[in-house]
Order: structure tokens, then sequence, then C-alpha cells
């Protein structure tokens, strides 16, 4: 089978330690699979800042900043600050991952929450989208963020989306909820375990223009490869099971998630440092 063409992983993590030593040979398997454009997502102070060294190697590739709300405990004012300093930089294009997650409360659910309101504070003032986890949580991130489009939208680009629910795990009525407050819905690997009713039916129903897909590499393995490590190569069967639940052509998923991944990013904004890019 050849290789498709301009799948976006809108979400991995390249920085992770499971992929040290391994960045030219991971990013070449996802170009010859077709991955046009990587998201590498931070999830503290330290893999936020190697998010943005990764830019620096590799054409397309593009940093988010944030603490997870596994982290909120440790987000200081000179933390926050120091976010908006790395938010700066042309190769970051989202807060995140930013949210809540009451499933293991590594954090205190009130120190989660000012971090999150925090962090959308600091999106909000750099004009950026937000990239949401949230995992236990469903109702209380909905309220927060219900509240976020009314703040952010006298100065927002027509038709760009305020931000993406990643690996978003919920039902059909919130996403579509969701989707409604002007967000997109990110579809990773795990919709093609065999328990993932629910998903599969926020996949097949929601609006095409409202997907993006993502690895969430190295975690989240496509269930053909449960127990590897997951890369953003792998993106590609998400995008296939997608078009096969949707009766779509691959060709049309592909497209689709990969213009909703630009239009999110404004990835054709993002000017590409010179000279250090092959």
């Amino acid at each position: 089978m050849s290789p498709v063409q301009g799948v976006i992983d809108s979400h991995c993590h390249l920085q992770d330690p499971k992929f040290d030593g391994q960045h030219e040979a991971v990013v070449r398997r996802a170009r010859e699979a077709g991955v046009s454009d990587l998201v590498v997502v931070g999830y503290d102070l330290e893999s936020s800042r190697r998010a943005v060294e990764l830019t620096r190697s590799f054409a397309s590739v593009y940093a988010t900043v944030g603490i997870h709300p596994h982290d909120a405990k440790t987000l200081t004012p000179s933390g926050v600050d120091a976010l908006a300093r790395l938010a700066e930089d042309p190769s970051v294009v989202a807060i995140g991952e930013i949210g809540l997650d009451f499933y293991r409360n590594l954090s205190s659910p009130d120190r989660q929450r000012q971090a999150f309101r925090e962090q959308l504070s600091l999106a909000r003032s750099r004009h950026l989208p937000v990239v949401i986890h949230a995992r236990d949580a469903d109702n209380e991130a909905f309220d927060i963020l219900s509240l976020y489009p009314a703040s952010v939208k006298p100065e927002w680009v027509t038709n760009r989306p305020l931000g993406v629910m990643h690996c978003f795990a919920g039902d059909l009525p919130l996403a579509l909820r969701y989707v409604e407050l002007g967000f997109l819905i990110s579809i990773a690997g795990t919709i093609t375990y065999h328990n993932a009713a629910k998903m599969r039916a926020v996949a097949r129903d929601i609006p095409l223009e409202s997907i993006v897909v993502e690895t969430d590499a190295p975690y989240l393995t496509p269930q053909s490869r449960r127990g590897q490590r997951n890369e953003p190569a792998y993106i590609v069967e998400t995008a296939r099971f997608i078009a096969e639940l949707r009766s779509e052509p691959f060709g049309v998923i592909a497209q689709m998630t990969s213009v909703n991944a630009a239009r999110l990013f404004a990835l054709d904004l993002v000017p590409q440092p010179a000279g250090e890019r092959p």
C-alpha cells in the first residue's frame, strides 16, 4: 500500500524520554507514512521547553506549552511567567495540555481549577487556542469552558476553533455541546479498541469539520500494535478506522482532519526559523 499524504498528528509527546536518541528515525517514519505535520504537546515546564527545542530541528513540527492537571500544584506565578515567555516563540501554536483530571487527583481539585483558569487567561492574552485534557471531570470542565468563548471571541479570528478536546472520551451529546462552543474533538488510537463504542459514536456522528486525529504518542497505541510504544506514523491507522466508520474515502478523512488541525493551530501562519530546518 502506498503511503498517504498530508495527515496531521495534532497531539504527540515526541519530547518524552521514550523517544530520546530516536527523534530523527521517528520523524522519518512519520514522513514515510504520510504524516505532514506534528504538534508536540507540553505537559510541564521542562517538556514544554523540549517541545519548543524540537521545532528547531525538524520541518513542520510545532509546539504547545502548558501544565497538565497532574502537575497543577507546581504552577507558581513564576511558572506562569515562564510559560508566557515560551509562548512568544513562533513555533508555539497553542497553550496545553491543560484542564482537569479527577481520575488520579495528583494535584488537588482546587489547585487544578486554579491552574486551568490561569492558563486559559494566558491563552486568551496570547490569542492562542487551548488543548484541553478532561478526565472524570466532564461536567466541571464544560462548565469552565462554557464561560470562555464570551471572553475570547471579541478578538478571535472568525471561524478559528477556540481549542481542542484532547483524546475525547465523553459521549455524543457532550461532544456536540463542545462543538457548539467552538471546540474541535480529537480522536486517538483508542477508537480502535474493542470497548470504544461511545467514542465510535462520537467519531461517526459529529460533523467532519469538527474532528482532528492524534496519537498521544508514546501512549494510546492503536489496537493492532497494542503493547508497543506509539509513534506518529501510526496516526494513519486511526484515520483509516474513522474513514471506515463514516463510510468515507480515506483521502477525505485525511484531508479534512488535517485542514481542521491547520485551521485550529494556524499552521500556515507560523513562520519557519531560517537556517535550522532541513
